[in-house]
């Protein structure tokens, strides 16, 4: 098994946007993510549990949307940020929240494995924004299926149906992704398993005894009064699991399961969608762990796995959940490691390029040096600076028009998509209609040549934009002079 760059049966206490930035790509096979749901409420850990302490404020507003996600989206996901935006349109906090949200899943996107499957958990309060962003980020393809977790909880909704379920969106990083059948059993047949056994059944005369649970029945099975005896893992365990689960119900205040955590789910639930996508051996990662289920569950299922949580109450709760599944006592020495706790990001080892800036296979570039950190409101600042003339207008570089700098917006001379960076040297004004024409694909002599810009215009405008390449070229040299030496992400071999 490959060693990850990042340490296993660990939770990372710290915001996971930080902790998957860390994480190198390609390197985990299956996400489970049971984000904030922009429910607006606030949720409580219960009375008398260790999870008293959690408090989270399910709240969100575009005061939440930090400046530095939004320059990410516009420079690598426009089509993406133009969702956000129509969602904030509609709500402020739906913006706020997408934008939370469309960040972390381009991350979860990157790290996942050409293998590797993403269930998102939700609910109506925003599952149609999630689809929505889903789709950018893995592409409509991917789309595997729209789960249905139905249970049990009543309310007293007096002028609307009972809002008795959740939502599970699954989504593949390929159609390389590995899925294991899973089969279910009928309400009667789950009583029947309930006790490990099935009695006297008969088959062309032959009794036999059909056993569920190996462990539960040991003590009951008397070979001498059957013919036969058939184990239930040893053939087809019945009917094939649909998209709409009913027989996992919701769990109950009395649950054994409780740690009082208010959003906890099934481990039921959790071991259903491991064994599905997954094998054991593999890595299970979970970015809003919380109490800790789902990596409880891959524990029990012999799966390998890594958390995320920047709440202090959830350490001690997922901790002691993992170290009794080992038989491990809060007073032996062995308590505390049983769960590794991590207070700092890990370092992504792949290969940088030759300039020392680092891409993933998404085509974001992570930062290196102060001007590969400048904020597209400053790049723009800088740029008006250098392209308004004494008239107050500015000629834009695409097709000759002078306008008001109102109609210009922020575009790459060099497109993403060939490599072009993000750094001021390979940004240029366009009015909003050259904008529009170049998208997202096209390189700046491309417009040109759509446009029919040939000649003694064509020469002024490629002198035009190389002005404004080398004041942009001596700016981002000022700016990392006093920048430390960046050392290589991974080190080569010694001779």
């Amino acid at each position: 098994m490959t060693q990850p760059n990042f340490a296993l049966s660990a939770l990372y206490a710290l915001d996971n946007l930080e902790v998957m930035r860390g994480m190198d790509s390609e390197s985990v096979p299956l996400i489970y993510a049971d984000p904030p749901f922009n429910s607006k409420r606030i949720y409580q850990g219960m009375s008398g549990s260790k999870a008293a302490p959690h408090r989270f404020r399910d709240t969100w507003s575009w005061n939440d949307a930090k400046a530095e996600w939004l320059d990410q989206l516009e420079n690598d996901h426009p089509a993406l940020r133009r969702s956000i935006l129509a969602a904030k349109d509609h709500s402020p906090s739906m913006g706020g929240y997408c934008a939370f949200m469309a960040v972390r899943l381009i991350e979860m996107h990157r790290i996942l494995t050409p293998a590797g499957s993403l269930y998102l958990h939700c609910d109506p309060s925003a599952n149609a924004y999630l689809r929505m962003l889903l789709d950018g980020v893995f592409g409509e393809k991917q789309f595997r299926n729209e789960i249905v977790w139905h249970y049990d909880k009543w309310t007293n909704a007096a002028s609307y149906f009972q809002r008795n379920h959740d939502t599970l969106f699954f989504y593949v990083k390929s159609a390389a992704a590995k899925f294991n059948k899973q089969y279910w059993m009928t309400p009667h047949k789950q009583r029947i398993a309930a006790r490990g056994w099935d009695s006297n059944v008969v088959q062309g005369g032959i009794r036999q005894l059909l056993v569920y649970d190996r462990a539960k029945a040991a003590d009951e099975i008397t070979k001498s009064k059957y013919d036969r005896i058939v184990y239930r893992d040893q053939q087809n365990a019945g009917t094939a699991v649909p998209d709409v689960w009913t027989d996992i119900n919701y769990l109950s205040s009395g649950s054994k399961e409780r740690t009082g955590w208010q959003t906890q789910k099934p481990l039921a639930l959790l071991e259903r969608i491991i064994k599905a996508s997954s094998n054991e051996g593999d890595i299970v990662f979970d970015p809003f762990c919380g109490c800790g289920t789902a990596l409880v569950a891959a524990e029990n299922l012999g799966r390998r796995w890594v958390g995320a949580d920047d709440d202090d109450n959830a350490i001690g709760v997922v901790r002691e959940r993992v170290a009794s599944l080992k038989g491990i006592l809060a007073d032996q020495p062995q308590f505390q490691s049983a769960v590794s706790v991590l207070r700092h990001a890990p370092v992504r080892t792949e290969a940088a390029t030759d300039d020392g800036v680092l891409k993933d296979p998404t085509g974001i570039i992570i930062p290196k040096m102060p001007s590969d950190k400048m904020s597209n409101a400053a790049i723009r600042d800088k740029l008006e600076e250098w392209q308004v003339a004494r008239d107050g207008l500015i000629l834009c570089p695409g097709c000759g028009e002078r306008l008001k700098p109102r109609h210009f917006h922020v575009d790459h001379i060099n497109p993403k998509s060939a490599g072009g960076t993000n750094r001021i040297d390979n940004r240029i004004l366009l009015c909003g209609a050259c904008n529009t024409d170049k998208g997202n694909t096209k390189a700046l002599p491309q417009l040109w040549n759509e446009q029919k810009v040939r000649g003694k215009k064509r020469q002024e405008m490629q002198k035009h934009v190389k002005d404004i390449q080398d004041q942009a070229r001596a700016y981002v040299r000022q700016m990392d002079a006093g920048a430390p030496a960046q050392a290589p992400l991974r080190q080569p071999a010694l001779a």
